[in-house]
């Protein structure tokens, strides 16, 4: 049953979250526009449930027509002196309000609160058998890769403890997972790659 409640569940707080933080999604919509050129909104494409594929939402945090720059195991590279980045999308990165505009990939069912970070798509060639076991789930926009280490670990890492998630989620886990994630974000722990 849980899966069943986890989905109503994130579908009717996704919409509700909506509603109330409208007033901040517009301010900061309004901010981007005003300090930098391009669009207000990143797409991106993403591996979804069983391996489909979907534009993930986030506000822009580079400026337009940045580099696309990756790390040695092809994530995308991130860092505090990172020359792409804008000031306020330094700000946006570091509070993880760029990641606000994913409610919207929740209404659209394609992601859920809790579930393995989605993978860039052209990452699905490089799943083994056993990690695309991390696909068997709906993406979140938190996980337990998340709060048990984000940049810092490496990606066969992050999906063998993704694996692990699949395996044994539940709503006990999930809520330690979300409080967890709050923690991590006022503290600003794991945010940048470990050089």
């Amino acid at each position: 049953m849980y899966p069943f409640f986890k989905n109503t569940f994130d579908f009717i707080t996704a919409f509700i979250l909506i509603v109330i933080l409208f007033p901040i999604l517009l301010i900061i919509s309004i901010i981007i526009k005003l300090t930098s050129r391009g669009p207000i909104i990143f797409l991106q494409k993403r591996l979804g449930i069983n391996g489909s594929i979907f534009n993930i939402y986030k506000f822009r945090t580079m400026f337009h027509d940045s580099p696309d720059l990756r790390n040695p195991d092809g994530t995308t590279f991130n860092s505090p002196k990172d020359f792409r980045v804008t000031k306020f999308g330094k700000f946006l990165r570091e509070t993880s309000l760029d990641e606000l505009p994913q409610l919207i990939n929740i209404i659209r069912f394609e992601m859920s609160f809790v579930g393995p970070r989605p993978e860039l798509a052209e990452s699905l060639e490089t799943h083994t058998e056993y990690e695309y076991k991390r696909l068997l789930i709906k993406p979140g926009i938190t996980g337990l890769s998340q709060v048990q280490g984000r940049n810092m670990i490496d990606i066969r890492q992050r999906r063998i403890i993704d694996v692990n998630y699949q395996e044994k989620y539940n709503f006990t886990l999930d809520l330690k997972i979300i409080f967890k994630t709050i923690f991590l974000i006022v503290s600003q722990k794991t945010i940048y790659t470990k050089k």
